[in-house]
């Protein structure tokens, strides 16, 4: 389909436009979620509460979320308490959630608002946007959420409703803007925060990415993609492209109930977490290649290579990790740079998942 035939099908669907966001509105205040960061009806939004869950949501479902978001605001109730921790015990707590770039720009987004805001975000896009680790998305739904600025955020659901409403033919992510520009005429009058809530909340529960239930859609009838039969089909992709494989060693090392780790680079993957020493990941690395990468310990036993690797899928890789152990001494000292820490207090560790794979292949957990 040519884009004039899809910008005029487009185009002849926006004749109802004004009851739209009426129609979602009414939809949202009979079969709203209830998540812990949502304000309840008739209540103020807590701007803390929307960005931490904003941040956390990035990359990662509702219901992998929710536990974390509770223990947050359990531990740090406002960004200035956020603000006065420390990164590390900020990454201890998100360890688990993935994509821990989010957990370090979580914390200097604290900081900053902590000290140059005196505990309070600014309301406009603009100021949200000036913050650390707050990108344009993350900025519009936390004015519109948390300010009722009149703007429209398009997280993975609108994008999903919008795509489908007007049937648009262009493949993501070439068709971000016009989707956006689509999406901000389902806008009501007020209530802007509620109009995003009600599209998020439309796509999770009802326009789904397989088998959405179109009948119970209050805009079903003036649904491009529905009429056609071709819902399943939007959006368009652009067909994924999958890094090559990277093979690396990771070294389990205990010295009686103790464990040698040590924090990864600030910067970069994982950056800040807690790791087993280990090699390079590179791509069509061999074994013997990865293993020259050991850490030197005096009085260390035999390396053991354990039966198996850990897989671990990353965003741009997928990742194939050989497992060695050994022991050493009692009182061995930990060469620079790394640590050893009880096994016992393991959970209180900022251990990424691959991380907590290896270990527990290495010590047979």
């Amino acid at each position: 389909m040519s884009s004039t035939t899809a910008r005029k099908k487009e185009r002849s669907t926006t004749a109802n436009s004004p009851a739209r966001p009426a129609l979602l509105l009414a939809w949202y205040d009979r079969h709203r979620r209830r998540l812990p960061w949502r304000a309840a009806p008739g209540e103020t939004s807590d701007p803390y509460r929307v960005w931490l869950s904003e941040i956390m949501l990035q990359q990662t479902t509702v219901k992998a979320v929710g536990p974390y978001f509770e223990k947050f605001v359990e531990r740090w109730p406002d960004v200035t308490a956020l603000g006065r921790a420390s990164q590390d015990d900020v990454l201890r707590m998100w360890a688990g959630l993935g994509y821990y770039s989010r957990a370090r720009n979580l914390y200097a987004c604290a900081v900053t608002v902590t000290r140059e805001h005196g505990g309070v975000f600014p309301s406009t896009e603009e100021g949200l946007r000036a913050l650390p680790g707050i990108g344009p998305y993350t900025a519009a739904a936390i004015a519109a959420i948390a300010f009722d600025r009149r703007t429209m955020p398009v997280d993975g659901n609108i994008e999903r409703v919008v795509s489908r409403l007007f049937a648009v033919e262009e493949e993501l992510p070439q068709a971000k803007p016009r989707i956006q520009q689509l999406a901000a005429t389902l806008l009501a009058d007020s209530r802007a925060g509620d109009s995003a809530q009600a599209l998020m909340d439309l796509g999770a529960s009802i326009c789904t990415p397989k088998k959405p239930a179109c009948s119970l859609c209050p805009l079903n009838e003036d649904c491009t993609a529905r009429a056609q039969g071709t819902q399943e089909t939007f959006p368009r992709k652009a067909p994924k492209k999958s890094g090559a494989l990277r093979r690396g060693a990771a070294f389990v090392v205990t010295r009686g109930d103790e464990l040698l780790v040590r924090s990864r680079p600030e910067k970069g993957l994982l950056g800040g977490m807690t790791e087993v020493p280990g090699s390079d990941w590179r791509a069509g690395q061999d074994d013997a290649a990865a293993k020259q990468q050991a850490p030197e310990l005096k009085g260390l036993s035999r390396w053991q290579r354990k039966v198996g690797v850990v897989t671990h899928v990353f965003t741009h890789f997928p990742l194939e990790l050989v497992v060695y152990t050994a022991q050493a001494e009692a009182r061995t000292r930990a060469p620079e740079g790394m640590r050893w820490v009880p096994i016992a207090t393991l959970a209180g560790e900022a251990l990424p998942n691959v991380m907590r794979k290896v270990i527990a292949h290495g010590l047979g957990l």
